[in-house]
């Protein structure tokens, strides 16, 4: 009630107490006054509204006896006006309270069933409910009438009004709902005014806080009286509508919300943020204790259930039909907004446990509940080996009774998890095969559960999507062989339903992924596929592929409908032939392309390069821009979430739809560049990662996400804390196939190529990731690394772990800092983000590349780490020293060196490095860029071997002490490491070994041999252990091809010999004891060089310069060791003449250079004439140098072919052309053997023309020195054919020569042979009876030779001249040869013949007309009538 001027009673009252004293004597006649005043001014409702506000404290003039007492009088009054009305006080007071909450509520103008108060209405309400709290306080309120008032009202009461009567505990709404006598009009009007209360909130974003207190307290009274337990019901018998209205509003709602989910592309986006507001009900953290455990938990599954339930009119044929439409990111928001949150409350278990439990005792809502299943995969980790439990469950129960329904369930569930890609599930072509594709599968156990599994799938069959038919074809259930029309007859349903459906299994690809249920993937598409991963396999092994030659026999369809029109599109072709060029032309050459077809493609390739590319670009740039900006949106929300700890859990829902966006994002990208297969090796050029712009793009801003939402994390949170965010996203990346060769190939270009130049956030950021990524290895394909040309070792596939390692290499100062920066890095983020992970599991997660690379550098940088670790550091330090850039990387390394449980995962087999990959990595550092000194590095290596490697016990990747075993070590990985690619040098194999090393291996030759000589009479020193480890790397090695082995063995031996000629001359040779004397001991070396060096030297019977000074130096110097120095050399050398004539045919070749260097170092070692033999070898030099100069008797005493090597020497040396003929007229006529000699070196000078003209000898000369010798031979009527008959009893006077040719001038001396047939003359073929068995066999060879695909030499090869080529060609030498041989068949006498017959065999092979010419003349009669005159050329 208002006074003068508007002011309202208090302020009356107030101001007549500070402007003049009362004139009443006491508060009673006050009273009196006033209540006489009121009987003539009286409104009870406005004087509830206005009292309400009571003065509080004392007048401003501090008597307190003036004050007023706002209760006392608004009861007096009621008590007087109630006696009057002869009504109770309280019901008076309760029928004028609910007229005031009427007036307020319901003025004139404002919209009816509001669910909110505007302000104005708020602050008078509150004046109410003030009084009202008073009365109640003095007993003069009716509650229970007041209820009843309140349904009374011409409107229904307002949703806030009741909120502000329940909150201030004037009347809860659970005594206001039971006062109702029309349960379902309380359920009316209360679900109504909520939904309006939602939807109010989304036009005024101010009321958002209140309506969530009031959603939040009206859910706790709907928990605790729709849900209520056994323990509650005592206390709460007086409410009996109540359950039923709590409990039917919250189905009310959640129908209100299920009903919009099937309209989800009808509701205004409004509506649905309403829908939203209410979800709100579900998060466990609003009922905090007010709802008792189980309660919540019942509501919760009821919820589920009744979703799961909901409006069930959809059969299983629906199902299979649409459930690609159900996935997570195209299901409702809203749905999957509710099942995160039931989740929530439930956790993945018990979600699925209820979710089966469903499945079992009701009809269900198959796309709510397929839906659902998705959901749980996507946002629940643990989901994917419970549901694989839960689908084995299925199937067990299925095939025991025999029961569909569990048959159907399970199919729709594996299909539905596979849905969401392979980083949450695995496929369903792998699910499949895992379930039925072995005899142990539940299908397995009898004809009838065989039959039950084929009935269920051809009942499929007619609602079957194609793929799924695919899978069932390709990968059809296990049946034995009895059974087989059992399979057969299902393959054809399928068959005939995929006809129905367009699809050709005639049109399924080469390497089609089955393992997708993408439909759209058409024929023309998978071709493209095909004929990426045919160029893959071609690339790698330069053959037609055998999948391809399959399918244009038995596929003839897709073959030429499909695969040839997707290889053979028109396209701009490069200058230099690439592979695809090089495969369509192996697929015309093997008429494999139609003529007309390949005509067709090389007209638009040509008519395509007339054309500009650029529009093309600009249209496949501006074609990808809008998923481009999608995806980057939803990235940003990603990190938005990230950087809320609170919405952690809505972080999988948000990942997966950033894959969906990524999803669009490649499927605007080029098929070709799509992986082909789930499982194909990943190519990645080392040398040069080469990416699609439109790849490299996605990748960076997929990795920039990942670095921002690192650091956003760690702003706020260790690692520990961060959840499973980030892991996720990783996962979520690896399930994209096709997007990974581009990410590993981006992951090279930033860790390899550009590593040094990155900065501290970007190595995190990296580091972190790789980690994330070795998490999910089991979802990444090995990787086919290329490293800049073809090995000729086989190839080998990388694991991921493996990949890493050789991006991170350790070569310069700036790669040794990127790559301690890194792995520091690496390792200190997975321990802080694991740390309560078991030691086994930790060891799972760390690669152990990385871990080996920090046991390599921070011992090599850090000198505290060399020696004995002190007491753990700070265990905090482990993650604040990487993540800080101002902090010196070498302790940030040494800190985590120090960290107990780092030291605990070096003591693991797996982690351990190893003396040889020890050496690996420092014989990739380059000396002259090493981030240590020359002195350093030295000391380092000291450390290194003799402190930390050789002591250490093997199991550990030491050595056990044993020097020769680390000698064994270092030789062996000098050897491998020179044959593995030098990366740094653009794929050029290792010429230097590292000198460092080099020094460190001389060191312990050296003290071996010292101690050899301590042990000579032992077995041990009976054996020279440098020769065994040489010996054994050639030992039983399987490469994939011929050509490939001679290469690695060609190389292998040229490091060997390099390694030789590295260590101390005398190391070659060993020392014994024989009696009482010292000898050495060569057999070793004479082995090694019969064997397997003689085969790298390109003259064929003499050895490299190097080696053979190398071995004559040793061997001065090992004589030191006998008491007879001279002795001990002249028995060695005398060996060499039958035991390893080579080193003697070689210092022939080199003694105008060797004789210096040896008499040099006699003299410094013993100062005495030259040792007998040594001397020997300057007179035979000496001997020859005179014979051609002046014309001296040669040659001297000794073995004829000594003395036929020095001669040929001189004459190659110094001889003038034209000066041979005479030189060897000189020659005495018993000179036989000599002259043989000769031929023989010259025809070796001949071959090595040939196949290594590179070293100087000319072809033609020596073609001429051949003639001319054998010319000689012919004009003496010397035997010379036994030269090249290795079976003949007589040719044992010439098996030294054969022994010191190598195998390769062996295996070509027919070559040389047919080389001198302008020399053959018919004298020959009555003269020599075995010439014409040596000719027959020498053709033979050649043929052989040929046919087996040895490479014989070339004309390019030998650099000869047009005129040349008649003995160069190798067919112009096979003809000349035919030629020859059947111009001398007519001329053979009969003897000739008769030895011939072990050879018909291979001539019938090789050559059968030759053969029936053979046997044709080789009869007496018929050569009798030979002419006589007959002439062979």
């Amino acid at each position: 009630m208002a006074g003068p001027g508007g002011r309202t009673w208090r302020d009356l009252l107030a101001g007549r107490a500070r402007k003049r004293k009362s004139t009443f004597g006491s508060g009673a006649e006050l009273q009196d006054a006033v209540l006489r005043l009121l009987d003539h001014h009286q409104n009870l409702n406005d004087l509830l509204l206005e009292v309400g506000d009571s003065v509080k404290g004392g007048g401003q003039d501090g008597v307190e006896h003036q004050e007023v007492s706002s209760e006392s009088f608004i009861v007096s009054v009621l008590q007087e006006q109630a006696s009057r009305l002869g009504v109770p006080a309280a019901v008076l007071a309760a029928k004028n309270a609910v007229t005031g909450i009427e007036r307020i509520c319901h003025t004139t103008g404002s919209p009816s069933q509001v669910p909110l108060l505007n302000g104005d209405q708020r602050k008078r309400l509150s004046c109410l409910l003030q009084t009202v709290k008073d009365l109640l306080a003095n007993n003069v309120f009716c509650r229970s009438l007041f209820c009843q008032e309140m349904w009374k009202m011409k409107d229904p009461p307002v949703l806030e009004a009741v909120w502000h009567l329940h909150r201030g505990d004037i009347v809860g709404l659970g005594e206001l709902l039971e006062s109702n006598p029309a349960a379902p009009a309380a359920v009316e009007w209360l679900g109504s005014s909520l939904c309006g209360l939602c939807q109010q909130v989304e036009s005024s974003p101010g009321d958002v806080e209140l309506a969530g207190c009031i959603l939040s307290d009206f859910a706790i009274v709907f928990l605790q009286n729709g849900f209520q337990q056994t323990s509650e019901l005592g206390r709460k018998l007086e409410f009996k509508k109540v359950p039923y209205i709590c409990h039917a509003v919250l189905q009310r709602m959640l129908t209100w919300v299920l009903d919009a989910v099937g309209k989800e592309k009808q509701e205004d986006v409004s509506t649905l943020q309403a829908m939203r507001f209410w979800l709100n009900v579900f998060n466990a953290s609003v009922y905090k204790s007010a709802v008792h455990p189980d309660s919540l938990q019942q509501f919760f599954r009821h919820t589920l259930t009744e979703v799961l339930t909901y409006n069930p009119l959809l059969k299983v044929s629906d199902a299979i039909h649409m459930q690609k439409e159900w996935s997570f990111t195209r299901t409702c928001s809203l749905l999957t907004t509710l099942y995160r949150k039931l989740f929530v409350a439930f956790g993945a278990k018990e979600s699925i446990c209820q979710l089966q439990q469903v499945l079992e005792t009701h009809e269900v809502n198959w796309q709510h509940v397929l839906s659902c299943v998705s959901t749980l995969v996507v946002c629940q980790a643990e989901a994917e080996q419970l549901f694989k439990d839960l689908l084995s469950h299925l199937l067990i129960k299925a095939f025991e009774n025999y029961d569909m329904e569990n048959m159907i369930t399970a199919f729709l569930i594996a299909r539905q998890a596979a849905l969401e890609g392979p980083a949450v599930f695995m496929p369903y072509s792998e699910w499949f095969k895992a379930s039925f594709g072995s005899s142990g599968g539940h299908h397995g156990s009898s004809k009838k559960a065989l039959v039950f599994l084929f009935e269920f799938l051809s009942e499929l069959v007619p609602f079957e999507a194609a793929p799924y038919l695919k899978v069932h074809i390709m990968y059809p259930p296990f049946v034995p062989a009895k059974h087989r029309s059992i399979l057969l007859e299902y393959i054809t349903l399928a068959k005939t339903r995929l006809a129905d459906l367009k699809v050709a299994i005639e049109d399924m690809g080469l390497y089609e992924d089955l393992s997708s249920t993408d439909e759209s993937v058409q024929p023309q598409a998978q071709a493209l596929r095909d004929v990426e991963k045919a160029l893959q396999i071609f690339e790698n092994t330069r053959k037609i592929p055998t999948s391809v030659i399959e399918a244009s026999i038995f596929r003839r369809p897709y073959y030429t409908s499909w695969f040839l029109p997707a290889l053979l599109r028109p396209r701009v072709l490069p200058k230099t032939p690439d592979v695809c060029m090089a495969f369509i032309d192996s697929l015309k050459r093997a008429d494999k392309i139609p003529s007309n077809l390949y005509s067709t493609y090389i007209q638009a390739c040509c008519a395509m390069k007339e054309k500009m590319l650029q529009d093309e670009s600009k249209v496949e740039t501006g074609h990808s821009k809008e998923p481009i900006e999608q995806l980057e949106a939803e990235l940003a929300a990603l990190r938005m979430l990230i950087e809320d700890q609170a919405k952690y859990e809505d972080v999988p829902a948000q990942i997966a739809v950033i894959s969906d966006r990524l999803e669009s994002v490649l499927g605007h990208s080029s098929d070709e560049n799509e992986a082909a297969t789930l499982n194909s090796p990943i190519q990645v050029d080392v040398a040069a990662p080469r990416l699609a712009p439109c790849h490299q793009s996605v990748v960076d801003l997929l990795l920039t996400s990942f670095c921002q939402n690192l650091m956003a994390a760690s702003y706020f949170n260790p690692p520990d804390r961060q959840g499973p965010c980030l892991s996720l996203f990783v996962k979520m990346m690896c399930g994209h196939k096709n997007l990974l060769p581009a990410l590993l190939g981006r992951l090279c270009q930033l860790i390899y190529h550009q590593g040094p130049s990155l900065n501290d956030a970007h190595i995190l950021g990296l580091a972190a990731f790789v980690i994330h990524l070795s998490e999910s290895r089991a979802l990444i394909p090995e990787v086919e690394a290329n490293f800049g040309i073809s090995q000729p070792v086989p190839e080998k596939f990388l694991s991921v772990s493996e990949y890493w390692n050789s991006l991170l290499v350790c070569r310069t100062e700036e790669s040794f800092a990127f790559c301690m920066r890194f792995c520091t890095a690496a390792a200190s983020y997975l321990m802080c983000k694991f740390p309560a992970c078991s030691h086994e599991d930790l060891c799972a997660l760390l690669p152990s590349s990385l871990v080996k690379k920090l046991q390599y550098i921070v011992p090599r940088l850090c000198l505290e780490a060399r020696g004995i670790l002190c007491k753990e550091g700070n265990t905090d330090l482990i993650w604040n020293s990487p993540s800080c850039p101002s902090l010196n990387y070498k302790r940030a390394s040494l800190c985590l060196w120090k960290q107990a449980r780092f030291q605990e995962l070096l003591k693991e087999k797996a982690f351990q490095l190893s003396f040889r990959e020890w050496l690996l990595l420092e014989l990739e550092v380059y000396p002259e860029k090493d981030i240590l000194s020359a002195s350093e590095r030295q000391d380092f290596h000291y450390w290194a071997i003799y402190q930390q490697y050789l002591p250490a016990p093997s199991a550990s990747g030491g050595c056990d002490g044993d020097l020769e075993k680390a000698c064994g070590v270092i030789i062996n990985t000098i050897l491998d490491s020179s044959q593995r690619l030098d990366l740094g040098s653009c794929g050029q194999s290792k010429t230097s070994v590292n000198p460092d090393i080099l020094c460190k291996l001389q060191e312990m030759v050296l003290e071996l041999r010292c101690r050899r000589k301590l042990l000579s009479g032992c077995v041990d020193a009976q054996r020279h252990f440098l020769f065994e480890i040489l010996q054994e790397r050639l030992k039983d090695r399987k490469t994939g091809s011929a050509l490939g082995e001679q290469l690695w063995r060609q190389q292998e031996l040229l490091l060997h010999r390099r390694i030789l000629v590295g260590l101390p001359a005398s190391a070659l040779i060993m020392t014994c004891q024989k009696g009482k004397k010292t000898v050495l001991d060569c057999e070793d070396f004479f082995r090694f060089v019969n064997s397997e060096l003689k085969n790298v030297c390109s003259r064929g019977y003499a050895l490299s310069y190097d080696i053979t000074a190398h071995f004559f130096r040793g061997l001065l110097s090992a004589s030191l060791d006998c008491e007879e120095s001279a002795e001990g050399v002249n028995d060695v050398l005398t060996a060499c003449q039958t035991k390893c004539p080579i080193l003697l045919f070689s210092a022939a070749l080199w003694w105008l250079r060797l004789e210096p260097v040896l008499c040099s170092q006699w003299k410094r070692l013993f100062g005495t004439p030259l040792a007998e033999e040594l001397e020997r070898l300057r007179e035979w030099q000496s001997s020859a140098t005179s014979f051609l100069s002046s014309g001296v008797v040669f040659p001297p005493s000794g073995p004829p072919w000594m003395s036929a090597a020095f001669l040929h020497c001189t004459v190659q040396q110094q001889l003038p052309r034209g000066r041979e003929r005479n030189a060897l007229k000189r020659l005495g006529a018993d000179k036989e053997q000599l002259l043989v000699s000769l031929l023989f070196f010259s025809l070796m000078d001949l071959i090595s023309a040939k196949i290594a003209p590179k070293e100087g000898v000319d072809f033609q000369t020596s073609l001429e020195w051949s003639l001319e010798i054998l010319q000689c031979l012919e004009d003496r009527g010397m035997s010379w054919p036994l030269l090249f008959h290795s079976a003949e009893k007589d040719s044992r006077k010439y098996c030294v020569l054969r022994s010191a040719a190598s195998d390769r001038h062996v295996q070509l001396l027919p070559v040389a042979f047919y080389s001198l047939t302008p020399c053959f003359h018919h004298e020959l073929l009555t003269r020599e009876q075995t010439f014409f068995y040596v000719a027959l066999d020498l053709y033979i060879q050649l043929l052989r030779l040929f046919v087996e695909g040895k490479d014989l030499p070339q004309p390019e090869q030998m650099g000869q001249s047009p005129d040349s080529t008649e003995h160069g060609d190798p067919l112009e030498v096979i003809f000349t040869a035919r030629r020859f041989l059947l111009g001398a068949i007519p001329r053979c006498p009969v003897q000739s013949f008769g030895n011939i017959q072990p050879l018909l065999a291979s001539c019938e092979e090789l050559d059968p007309e030759l053969r029936a010419t053979l046997l044709h003349f080789s009869s007496p009669t018929t050569s009798m009538e030979l002419d006589e005159d007959l002439v062979l050329f």
